[in-house]
This record gives structure tokens, sequence and C-alpha cells, in this order.
């Protein structure tokens, strides 16, 4: 795991936490808009690293390096987290174990619940050659495999995709679709999703809301996996602003 820091010296933390199959990259215009206010850790999840040849481990593993991070760099404290889909699930499991203080805390679409076990290994042999063809395929089989997924997530695909190929991508989604959230502490923490994923995130939000009934929780309408942050990201920031203040 590696981490990347933009920003100002001094100024509120903010750590952002990409999803399965893309770099920290992905946060690029967020951190363009945010870097002036904050300082920012964006973080490389392994096995999606870009130019450095790694494998993912495992959610509490990726959880256990950041917390680390926080406590060695940043003296257990951060003022906000923002994770993005797998990057929501390893936070959330940095908020499950409860050994560093994180102020505001987003969950956008993470993954909180494991799927049956008959499920898990067909999902994710072909959530892997979802991303797979993000690197070698376009035309008919783009649209075949990718017609829910935008164009930018695709572009990410194809950048990291060499640097962990398949093994991490299958890893990934086995670690994700078998942890379940048991417990999560925060005083603000919050659930974000598209209307256009409901179906996926509603149990998520539903069990979220019985470890924590405190809960935020915002769905945008029209959205899909990750689309807030793709077309709006101006949008994250003056949220993220008003957090922080």
């Amino acid at each position: 795991m590696d981490f990347k820091v933009f920003g100002k010296e001094g100024a509120p933390t903010l750590m952002l936490i990409p999803g399965l199959g893309v770099s920290y990259e992905i946060f690029l215009p967020l951190i363009d808009l945010l870097k002036g206010q904050f300082r920012i850790i964006a973080v490389q999840v392994d096995g999606f690293t870009l130019g450095v040849q790694t494998q993912f481990t495992s959610i509490d593993d990726q959880a256990a390096q950041v917390i680390a991070h926080i406590q060695d760099q940043y003296d257990g404290h951060l003022d906000c987290a923002y994770g993005l889909s797998l990057g929501g699930k390893i936070l959330s499991r940095v908020l499950e174990r409860n050994e560093v203080i994180i102020d505001h805390a987003i969950l956008d679409a993470a993954p909180l619940l494991p799927l049956p076990k008959w499920l898990v290994g067909p999902l994710r042999y072909y959530q892997c050659a979802n991303v797979w063809t993000c690197y070698h395929w376009t035309g008919f089989w783009r649209w075949v495999f990718h017609s829910h997924y935008f164009d930018v997530l695709l572009d990410e695909c194809r950048k990291v995709y060499p640097y962990g190929g398949g093994r991490s991508v299958l890893d990934g989604y086995k670690s994700v679709y078998t942890n379940k959230l048991e417990s999560i502490h925060g005083a603000d923490i919050h659930f974000w999703h598209g209307s256009l994923e409901a179906f996926v995130a509603k149990p998520q939000v539903e069990h979220l809301k019985k470890l924590y009934p405190d809960v935020q929780v915002e769905v945008f309408p029209k959205m899909n996996h990750g689309q807030l942050l793709v077309d709006h990201p101006e949008e994250v920031a003056n949220r993220i602003r008003n957090m922080v203040q």
C-alpha cells in the first residue's frame, strides 16, 4: 500500500480510498478542487497500484495498513475519510476496529454484507472478466460486459490492470463478498449511493442502520455506481467542505 499526499500542510486531513480495479487517480479532479483547503492522503490499495507490481491481500490487511499509517503520520486522527466501493469497505473495517478517530466518514456504495457462498465464485470470475476486458477488449465485448460502466472507470481499469492483474481482482472480490461488517464506530457516518444501484445498496443501508441508527443516508437520483464522483466532483467537494467546517 502506498499513500500519495497533496494539499496544505497543517490543513484539515482528508483520506481518499479508491474502489476495486481503479487507482487513486480517479480522485484527481476532486483533489484539484480541495487541495487548497485540505491535507489530502490518497491511498493506493495493494493490487491496484500504478507503476508498481503488487497483489491484493485482504480487507483486514488493507484496513490495518490504513490504521497504521494514520497512527504513525497523523497521531491517530483524521478530520474526514471517503471510501468508494471497495474503498468504503476498507474504511468500514477501519471504523469497525475503532483504533483511530475519524470525525467524518463517507461510505460511497460500500458493500458491507457478504454474498451467499454459492454465488461468490461465479460472481468473482464474472467480475474478473469484466475488469480484464477493460484492458484487452473494445467494441462488442465492451458493450456486452460494460454497458453499466462509465468511460472514466473503464480507462482507470486499463491503467491499473497490468500491475495487479486478474489475481488481484479475484482476491479483492473474494474478500469483499465474504466479509461482513459486525460493528461500526464514529461521530458522523454517511452512506451514499445512486438510485440506479439501489437494488444492491438498500440491503447494505438496512444492515448499517441496525449497527448505527444515526447514519446519514443520501441517494443521488439517476446516478450509478461511482457516478457522482466521476461526473460531479464539485458536488462531492462541496459536501466534504460543508462537513469539515
